[in-house]
């Protein structure tokens, strides 16, 4: 099963970039084609930008969507919210001419350098991707707190508890997108 993880975070050494890395390869041991799309390049939702189509950037990243069949967000939080690159990622997704996010399976996760994970940025993307009729996963939740201590030098997480919860919610993912795709 082709599927699409992103970080919405920037930072070339993001925390949830190593994230999206750890669950394309459990993806990859699961026997799936996943494919990390980076959005640095994917321009801030602008309708001018959309006069003729959406800019090359944003249409490479729809496309991509567009040829999965499921879609994984590694999420950070900033200030106890939904980080503004995870928001822009899925404005461009939810543009005309077609909601990318209606009925396609959805999983979240998130690391942060805080003590709560990113329990907050996930609870609002759950909200917003629901308005969207997207198939948000309802769990496991996997919520990597201390970032900094949760990943060892090898940009691994550590913790085999949370690398259990991934596992899980990642075998859930493609078992929902399956069951949504027998349904068409």
């Amino acid at each position: 099963m082709k599927i699409l993880i992103f970080a919405g975070s920037l930072r070339k050494e993001s925390w949830n970039k190593k994230l999206a890395a750890q669950a394309a390869e459990i993806l990859r041991g699961q026997g799936h084609e996943p494919e990390v799309f980076d959005i640095g390049d994917v321009p801030q939702m602008n309708e001018d930008l959309e006069k003729d189509g959406p800019p090359p950037e944003a249409a490479a990243f729809r496309d991509a969507v567009a040829a999965a069949e499921a879609l994984v967000i590694c999420t950070p939080e900033y200030n106890h919210s939904l980080p503004g690159p995870t928001k822009n990622a899925v404005d461009w997704l939810s543009r005309a001419p077609k909601n990318l996010l209606r009925g396609r399976a959805v999983a979240i996760m998130g690391a942060s350098i805080g003590q709560h994970g990113t329990v907050n940025s996930q609870r609002e993307l759950r909200w917003v991707l629901a308005r969207l009729n997207a198939w948000v996963l309802p769990g496991p939740w996997v919520l990597v707190a201390t970032a900094a201590e949760a990943f060892g030098e090898d940009g691994r997480l550590a913790e085999k508890s949370t690398v259990r919860r991934m596992e899980s919610l990642l075998k859930n993912l493609v078992e929902t997108a399956e069951r949504l795709k027998e349904e068409e």
